[in-house]
């Protein structure tokens, strides 16, 4: 870490306090498990409530957690409820554990996440592995389950749940407020260039409970990632990193650009036109051999949702408007 920010940060507690910040909206039982896993590992849980109709609030309040109500005149994101919380944290906090209310966090993960963070003074964020709680009732929540499995070590980007240095989220602004999704990747991308680390840990973080049991459910889930890449690249897609630029791309070329060409062919010259469209199970042929059949089927087809999520961010953009959330549960 360069000396300016040594010579800058805050006097360091000799007790380096952790507490956590948890976000939900009508989460109910889930919330209730989540507020539970957090005793004993954090000194003081910060719960932000988006709306909710079910008595989270007085749940979370009996529960021990100081409750604040996002003010919902607003536009919602789950970054302005993060940010919400972060803003309420004690003025000694060190570390902080950022967590969704649907997942409950790991007897042990926050004790060792901290020390993670207190051997590497340049590390800002400590993830770990999140797991689906019920990975066998759909199809839908095994792929959430084999997405949140990313490669151990250093990493671009963190998740929603992950523990995080206070000081090094103060420094790059904290969450941007007006991004529906992908939030975290681009938090991450301003800690880098900060010179901050993230680092994933082979360890158990936290239990999710995605609740997708309906193909409409995945689709719209889908169509939220392509409208973050679209996003995230147009916020950062020009040299060194190129957000999301990848991403982007290919869902435009697989999920709206080669379907028009080849209806376009088809109309304008010869029907036979139509036998191009073979590329997609070429594709998931292809994909098969890597990521076996059914996950290669809804890496094609996912195409499709994140090209409309992409192509709607840009159609917004260009009449000059912002869009709400894209919720799928």
């Amino acid at each position: 870490m360069n000396g300016d920010r040594d010579a800058a940060a805050p006097p360091v507690s000799a007790t380096p306090y952790v507490d956590a910040v948890v976000i939900g909206r009508n989460e109910g039982a889930r919330l209730v498990s989540c507020l539970r896993s957090l005793q004993g590992q954090v000194r003081q849980v910060i719960y932000v409530d988006s709306g909710s109709t079910d008595g989270s609030v007085a749940a979370a309040e009996a529960l021990g957690a100081h409750a604040i109500s996002l003010d919902m005149s607003e536009g919602f994101t789950a970054a302005r409820a993060r940010n919400a919380g972060l803003a309420h944290l004690a003025g000694d906090c060190t570390y902080v554990q950022l967590v969704d209310a649907d997942c409950d966090v790991a007897v042990g993960w926050i004790p060792l996440a901290k020390s993670r963070l207190e051997a590497d003074a340049k590390l800002a964020v400590a993830c770990g592995r999140r797991r689906e709680r019920h990975p066998e009732a759909s199809i839908y929540n095994q792929l959430c389950d084999h997405e949140w499995n990313t490669p151990i070590g250093p990493t671009k980007a963190c998740g929603g749940d992950a523990l995080m240095r206070l000081a090094a989220l103060k420094e790059v602004g904290g969450y941007r407020n007006d991004l529906i999704a992908g939030e975290e990747p681009e938090l991450c991308l301003r800690l880098a260039r900060a010179s901050w680390g993230i680092w994933r840990l082979d360890a158990e973080m936290t239990l999710h409970d995605a609740q997708m049991y309906r193909f409409s459910q995945w689709w719209q889930r889908s169509r939220r990632a392509g409208f973050a890449f679209a996003e995230g690249a147009a916020l950062h897609g020009t040299a060194p990193e190129r957000h999301w630029v990848a991403e982007t791309r290919r869902a435009l070329i697989w999920g709206a650009g080669l379907p028009l060409g080849i209806l376009l062919l088809a109309l304008m010259f010869t029907s036979w036109a139509l036998l191009l469209a073979l590329i997609y199970p070429a594709q998931w042929l292809r994909l098969s051999r890597r990521m076996g059949v059914t996950r290669a089927l809804y890496s094609v087809l996912g195409k499709f949702a994140e090209a409309q999520g992409a192509l709607e961010f840009h159609w917004l953009r260009l009449r000059g408007r912002n869009r709400g959330l894209l919720e799928y549960k």
